[in-house]
């Protein structure tokens, strides 16, 4: 299962570095990175509803939900403030590379789970990082020139993202409750992403329908792939 959620990350990985090659060549504007984000938020709000939230809530254990979800709310909103702390580029990459880090970590989470856990949540965080490639390139754009220069930073960043599913993969050999506790950290991670980072910067743009609909498309594409998957 560790190799499994190893190789699994190369696709989110390659989806991150694919994402900074297209905005280096051709900067998307912000209806489409706010569609982007939209559509996003929808899949990995699917997968932590559909997939963690019912193993959290069927295991019994509610002293480790509250223990592993409070660890889950401290480490996110130190996230944030890690913004605030250290600004300019360099406070936007750490808060970028914890991200994916801990992407990496739900991941590997998502597969002590099982394989449908891992893959749902493979297919969910590959958009998400898709986005952060987009974000990185983007930002960095502004203060450097050299195109292999960012696509490398960017290329540097995603690495944590295998570091990060080999930390969480052995997870699933632990006892019940420590392993409900995992999974509590896992969802209000993703809880956190989508609303706290997806839907708020989504929303720096001017709404639009069409836009606002992707999320709910988002939503239900990922609960029609999963009930195919079966």
């Amino acid at each position: 299962m560790v190799v499994a959620a190893w190789i699994y990350t190369l696709i989110p990985a390659a989806a991150a570095i694919g994402g900074a090659v297209v905005a280096v060549n051709a900067r998307p504007g912000p209806v489409v990175v706010s569609a982007i984000q939209h559509f996003a938020a929808g899949v990995v709000f699917a997968a932590a509803a559909g997939e963690i939230l019912p193993d959290v809530m069927h295991r019994g254990s509610p002293w480790a939900t509250v223990i592993g979800g409070g660890i889950g709310v401290i480490v996110m909103l130190l996230v944030k403030q890690l913004e605030s702390w250290v600004r300019g580029p360099a406070g936007l990459l750490t808060a970028i590379a914890i991200d994916i880090l801990i992407d990496g970590l739900v991941l590997g989470i998502g597969f002590a789970a099982g394989p449908k856990v891992g893959l749902l949540l493979t297919i969910a965080l590959t958009i998400e990082v898709l986005f952060l490639g987009l974000t990185v390139a983007t930002e960095l754009g502004e203060s450097i020139t050299s195109r292999s220069r960012i696509i490398g930073i960017t290329t540097a960043l995603v690495v944590l993202l295998p570091v990060g599913a080999l930390l969480g993969a052995p997870v699933g050999a632990l006892p019940g409750p420590v392993l409900t506790g995992f999974f509590a950290f896992g969802l209000i991670a993703l809880l956190y992403l989508i609303t706290e980072e997806l839907l708020i910067e989504a929303h720096e743009t001017p709404d639009r329908p069409w836009v606002t609909a992707l999320f709910f498309a988002g939503f239900l594409a990922l609960l029609v792939l999963e009930e195919m998957i079966g």
